[in-house]
C-alpha cells in the first residue's frame, strides 16, 4: 500500500492542475533542488522534487519565488501566492 501511495503522489507532482493545460513546462534546478514549473501569460504552478530537511523550508520557498520571474520573464502578483515549499501557485503580470 506504501509503495502505491508513494507512486500516486509522484505522478501527482508530474503534471499541474488541470486549469493549467496547455500550459509550457520548464525543469530547473536551483541550489541543488529540482523545480518543474508550469506557467502561461498569467497563472504559474511550481513544484519542488525531492526531500527537504525541515530547516531548509524557508531557503527553499524563497529559491522558489525567485525561479517563478527568472523562468516566466513576468511579475509575480504576490498577493496571490499560495502554498508552501513543496509546491506554489500564483499570478502573473506579463
Amino acid at each position: 500500500m506504501r509503495l502505491f501511495a508513494l507512486l500516486f503522489l509522484t505522478a501527482c507532482a508530474a503534471s499541474p492542475l488541470p486549469g493549467m493545460a496547455g500550459a509550457r513546462m520548464e525543469k530547473v534546478s536551483m541550489n541543488g533542488r529540482a523545480y518543474t514549473l508550469w506557467y502561461t501569460q498569467t497563472r504559474v504552478e511550481i513544484v519542488r522534487h525531492g526531500w527537504a530537511n525541515p530547516g531548509d523550508h524557508q531557503q527553499i520557498r524563497a529559491d522558489m519565488i525567485a525561479l517563478i520571474p527568472q523562468v516566466t520573464g513576468c511579475t509575480l502578483s504576490e498577493p496571490t501566492l499560495t502554498g508552501d515549499s513543496g509546491e506554489m501557485r500564483a499570478s502573473l503580470r506579463c
